[in-house]
């Protein structure tokens, strides 16, 4: 069974995992609709990048409360995108040249950057350092 301060970690990540999907979305329509760059894989990347900063800079303080090293917390999300960006880029750009809309491809990568990103984060970026960052063990328990 999951403990209340996993499911409060959980719960936590898909605020800001919505939070940075409000910022992709943004940035994406921004370059797609407004700007109008004609690649797909521009505005997708583009807004990516602008959603992961977003995501691991809430996730570390808020969610998984760590007092790790930053850069080497960083250096492993990187990681992660080094595999996530040119799979669902690649994918993406296919889905949208078979006809699929932009959007939709859009949401069912930020839907597989979700799923895979906590477990990810959970257990292996912030594993051995969350609530490192707590000064006063009662919050652990909140």
């Amino acid at each position: 069974m999951i403990n209340k301060s996993e499911k409060i970690r959980a719960l936590k990540f898909l605020l800001f995992s919505i939070s940075a999907g409000i910022v992709q979305t943004v940035v994406f329509a921004l370059l797609n609709d407004v700007i109008k760059i004609p690649v797909y894989w521009v505005c997708y990347l583009t807004a990516l990048v602008a959603s992961v900063v977003w995501n691991f800079t809430f996730n570390r303080k808020f969610t998984f409360r760590s007092a790790s090293n930053v850069p080497v917390a960083m250096l492993k999300v990187a990681l992660f995108y080094v595999v996530f960006t040119p799979l669902s880029t690649w994918g993406g750009a296919a889905l949208e040249g078979a006809g699929w809309p932009e959007y939709l491809v859009l949401a069912l990568s930020m839907i597989l950057n979700f799923v895979t990103e906590f477990i990810y984060q959970r257990f292996f970026v912030f594993a051995d350092s969350i609530d490192s960052a707590v000064k006063d063990k009662e919050d652990v328990q909140a």
